[in-house]
């Protein structure tokens, strides 16, 4: 005779044991890979939530970088005065030149002009020169006594296949020193001697 059990009585015995843990049925192997995906998904996640950040933050600088761009005005570099280089690069790129010039435009031809550290004409003490030759004309020598536009000055003077005889002083009261100023007045010392017609 077969015995009956009392479902209703199974499910009461039941209730008094543990249930089984949902893993107890796995192996190791099975946790382990379980563990690594969910380990996995949180790097994912944690790793996607930075890249949004580091983009936004890309894009927040983007903003600011291209309003900021609109505001600034950028000033180009003011070029220093020429009378402000060195002494050499003023007097031979930019003086001698424009005495050249100067004379030329007068209808003048300059045979030979220079700056050389040599023996100042009648004074006889070392110190930079101009020497200037003005065809059929006359020879100026202008003095310098340091390597400094706005040092000390002197003019000397005479015609053609002479010898200066007189040493004057140049530009003593000017304060500023410029190109321009220093042309014209070799320009008005050589037409007070009457050796070009300058108006």
């Amino acid at each position: 005779m077969e015995e009956y059990i009392d479902p209703i009585n199974e499910n009461i015995s039941n209730e008094g044991k543990p249930l089984k843990n949902v893993t107890e049925g796995t192996n190791k192997k099975d946790q382990s890979n379980l563990t690594n995906k969910v380990s996995s998904e949180n790097v994912v996640n944690s790793n996607n939530q930075k890249v949004n950040n580091v983009i936004s933050n890309d894009i927040s600088k983007d903003k600011v970088i291209s309003t900021n761009s609109k505001d600034i005005n950028i000033k180009p570099k003011k070029e220093i005065p020429i009378e402000k280089k060195p002494f050499n690069e003023f007097i031979n790129d930019h003086l001698l030149p424009s005495i050249t010039h100067e004379f030329k435009e007068r209808g003048f031809e300059v045979n030979e002009i220079n700056l050389k550290n040599t023996f100042r004409p009648i004074a006889g003490d070392k110190c930079w020169v101009i020497y200037c030759e003005i065809k059929d004309i006359c020879n100026f020598w202008l003095s310098f006594e340091k390597d400094d536009i706005s040092s000390i000055k002197s003019i000397s003077l005479c015609k053609s296949n002479q010898n200066p005889s007189v040493i004057e002083s140049f530009l003593i009261d000017e304060k500023r020193i410029t190109l321009k100023l220093i042309i014209s007045r070799i320009l008005q010392r050589l037409n007070g001697q009457k050796l070009i017609g300058v108006n």
